[in-house]
């Protein structure tokens, strides 16, 4: 039998001078097609060795094709966000919008002064060109970056407590995301953990009684994607600097989400900024480039000059350093801190997060407008939008969001629709939920809103008996 499946199928020469084969050769050359061809066929061997049947000729085309797919078409895309969440983890968190892109562009596209001295006319450091940024938006003495956050807390552990103790709450050991953890940090960076107190309930006397000789490091980590409600009980920054001060250990603050200062009219009141706790005596501070600081996917490590220096020349450092196009990103978004009304106007997650039940009201009106003039039936429902990304998990945000109707809430309509605009060149994000598809207008921009009422339409015929107004 095996025998048998396995003579079906065709030698690689064959496939390469199959007429759609030579149309893929013409498209994306001879190596590639070549390549994708002889993976295709091996994985047609192994199927058969299992027990399968070999696959015919338009399926093996088929694969084919979708394996040059893969390899040769893009596959990042832009989407549109209409889920409600702000900080989407799984699409890339804060949207940096096109101010900053003009400033990114000739860094990529050009030459640039990254490690080069222009006074001195010799080499420079690439930290040179935003540290002071730093220092002067966080009042921190020095920072460096690093490409995330768990970069950053990995280091500070590794450079201050390598086989040393490191003492941390057990309502801290938090799950950062992607199922990276709190302990398992600590344990790649040879630092032995020591936990104390309980999950809900940590004093100061917990910190005060694991002391030892072998401690070097009170670590703090912020929960900023869950809480405690209840029974609950931790330390303030302020008490665990003076314990720290007292027995010459380093207070390691993980803020996580990297919220620098709390913006009048925004929802942050309970949210720990990093201006604030440096100034009630942290040591160190870790903390996330593309949360709450509304810049791209990068980690900040500030706080004492002396620290900081010694992290700067760890051998670590160079391995988890950012390059260009980070550091042009990160600084044009700290320049708006400069001055707080650029915030508002500039950064796209505070554009979000200050917009009004209002202001949108009026943008689910105009996309339910929009939507009607293609005769799409919907409506205008009111929603809990979020921050999302591991950030102030108790808001809920009051929004609208315009749901299609579908004949007699047919649940598998709503999801045809769902991934008809998964596939599009420009994605369209929305909500399921009980039958229906919804669109959150707290995170779509105007300027989309044709694009969107557009491509729902378009989607609309691949689907049977989908309502539409008469």
């Amino acid at each position: 039998m095996k025998k048998e499946e396995l003579s079906k199928i065709p030698a690689v020469d064959k496939l390469l001078n199959h007429p759609e084969i030579l149309k893929l050769k013409e498209k994306y050359g001879l190596e590639l097609v070549t390549y994708a061809v002889r993976q295709t066929l091996k994985q047609i061997r192994a199927k058969v060795l299992e027990g399968e049947k070999a696959w015919d000729i338009d399926q093996t085309i088929e694969e084919i094709r979708l394996y040059i797919s893969i390899v040769a078409d893009k596959s990042l895309k832009p989407m549109i966000n209409a889920t409600g969440i702000i900080l989407h983890t799984n699409l890339g968190r804060a949207p940096l919008g096109k101010a900053v892109l003009k400033k990114l562009e000739p860094i990529i596209t050009e030459y640039s002064n990254l490690e080069f001295d222009l006074e001195a006319g010799k080499r420079g450091h690439r930290n040179t060109h935003i540290s002071e940024l730093i220092k002067f938006v966080t009042k921190a003495e020095d920072a460096v970056v690093v490409n995330n956050n768990a970069a950053g807390v990995l280091l500070c552990l590794k450079t201050f407590a390598e086989n040393k103790e490191a003492i941390i709450s057990r309502g801290e050991l938090i799950e950062i995301g992607g199922s990276f953890r709190i302990p398992e940090i600590m344990r790649t960076s040879g630092a032995k953990m020591v936990e104390v107190g309980t999950t809900n309930r940590t004093r100061l006397s917990d910190y005060k009684n694991a002391i030892t000789e072998n401690t070097r490091i009170i670590l703090k980590a912020h929960k900023s994607n869950y809480y405690i409600g209840g029974f609950t009980e931790e330390v303030e920054i302020g008490e665990l600097s003076k314990l720290a001060k007292k027995h010459n250990l380093i207070l390691i603050y993980d803020i996580g989400s990297g919220l620098l200062r709390k913006l009048k009219g925004l929802p942050l009141k309970d949210e720990p900024d990093v201006r604030s706790s440096l100034e009630a005596g942290v040591d160190i501070i870790t903390f996330s480039c593309d949360k709450l600081l509304g810049g791209p996917q990068a980690g900040i490590v500030a706080g004492k000059k002396e620290l900081i220096s010694k992290i700067a020349k760890t051998p670590l450092m160079r391995a988890l350093r950012v390059g260009k196009m980070t550091i042009s990103a990160l600084s044009t978004v700290l320049r708006y801190y400069i001055k707080e009304e650029n915030l508002l106007s500039k950064v796209p997650i505070f554009m979000l997060l200050k917009r009004t039940k209002t202001e949108l009201h009026s943008l689910a009106q105009k996309l339910l407008e929009e939507l009607k003039k293609y005769n799409i039936k919907a409506k205008v429902v009111e929603s809990t939008a979020h921050s999302g990304g591991g950030t102030l998990p108790r808001l809920k945000i009051d929004s609208y969001s315009v749901m299609l109707i579908s004949p007699k809430n047919e649940k598998k309509i709503a999801e045809s629709v769902f991934k008809n605009l998964l596939k599009l060149e420009r994605p369209i994000l929305g909500i399921l939920r009980e039958g229906n598809i919804h669109f959150d207008v707290l995170t779509i921009f105007e300027e989309d809103i044709p694009y969107i009422s557009r491509e729902i339409h378009a989607c609309l015929p691949q689907v049977e008996n989908y309502t539409k107004n008469d």
